[in-house]
C-alpha cells in the first residue's frame, strides 16, 4: 500500500492545486498494464516536460551565477541533471514510497530502479509546472538539486572518473591506463561486466557495471581511491 500523497507534498514543500497532476507523476507505465482501468495516465508526458524545465532552470542558474566558459558549465549542468543525481534526489524526498509500479518492476533493483526514480523526479517537476508554472518548479529544483552544486564543484564530480584517472596517471606515473574485461555474468539483457584498470601490467582496481563503459568508470573511480588520488 503506497503512502498518502499529502505526506509527499509536505516533504517537497508544495501543495498541488490539482492533485491529479501529482498522481500522474507517480504512475509508471507498467502499473497501467496491470490496472488498465486506473483512470490516471502514466508519467512519461510529464517526464518529457519536466526534463526541459529542469534543464532550463539549471542553465539559467549557472548562466547568471558564473562567468565560466560554456564547456565548463555544460559539464556542471550534466552533473546536476543526470540520472545518478536525480535518483539521489528521489531518495532525499522518499519518492520511491509513492511510485505505482507493476509487481515485476517492483522487483527490479540497481540501474533499472535508478532510471525509474530519475524519470519520476522529472515527472514531478513537470507536474509542478503544469499545476502552477515556472516559479514553484524553479523553487523545487533549487531546493533539491542546485543545492548539490557546491559539493560537485568542490570535489570536481563533474570530471568523469576515466578522464580524471588518465590525467593523474600520466601526471604522477607517466603511464596511460588500460582497461580489460575480467568477466561477464548474466543474460544479455541483464549482463554485468567486471573490468580491471591497469597501469602497465599492474592491476590497480576493479569495477562493475551494466555496460563496459560503466564498469570502466567504476574501475577508474575505485582506482582513484586505491591510489589516494580521489
Amino acid at each position: 500500500m503506497k503512502k498518502d500523497l499529502k505526506e509527499f507534498e509536505k516533504i517537497i514543500g508544495y501543495t498541488f492545486k490539482n492533485q491529479d497532476h501529482l498522481k500522474e507523476a507517480t504512475v509508471h507505465r507498467s502499473y497501467l498494464n496491470e490496472h488498465p482501468g486506473f483512470g490516471i495516465n502514466h508519467n512519461e508526458r510529464l517526464e518529457f516536460l519536466g526534463d526541459a524545465v529542469l534543464e532550463l532552470v539549471v542553465t539559467e542558474n549557472l548562466f547568471f551565477r558564473f562567468n565560466n566558459p560554456e564547456g565548463e558549465m555544460t559539464n556542471w549542468r550534466a552533473s546536476l541533471v543526470n540520472s545518478k543525481m536525480l535518483s539521489k534526489v528521489a531518495e532525499k524526498i522518499n519518492l520511491e514510497d509513492y511510485i505505482l509500479l507493476s509487481k515485476g518492476e517492483q522487483k527490479d533493483t540497481g540501474k533499472a530502479r535508478q532510471f525509474i526514480l530519475a524519470n519520476a523526479v522529472e515527472a514531478v517537476i513537470g507536474a509542478i509546472y503544469v499545476d502552477n508554472g515556472w516559479e514553484p518548479s524553479k523553487k523545487f529544483i533549487e531546493t533539491f538539486m542546485i543545492v548539490e552544486l557546491e559539493e560537485i564543484l568542490e570535489k570536481k564530480l563533474y570530471v568523469d572518473p576515466k578522464s580524471n584517472f588518465q590525467e593523474l596517471s600520466q601526471e604522477k606515473a607517466g603511464i596511460t591506463p588500460s582497461y580489460k574485461v575480467l568477466s561477464e555474468v548474466g543474460p544479455d539483457h541483464e549482463k554485468i561486466f567486471e573490468v580491471g584498470v591497469y597501469l602497465k601490467s599492474e592491476l590497480i582496481a576493479k569495477g562493475k557495471g551494466t555496460s563496459k563503459q560503466e564498469a570502466q568508470e567504476d574501475a577508474a573511480k575505485n582506482g582513484l581511491e586505491a591510489k589516494g588520488w580521489s
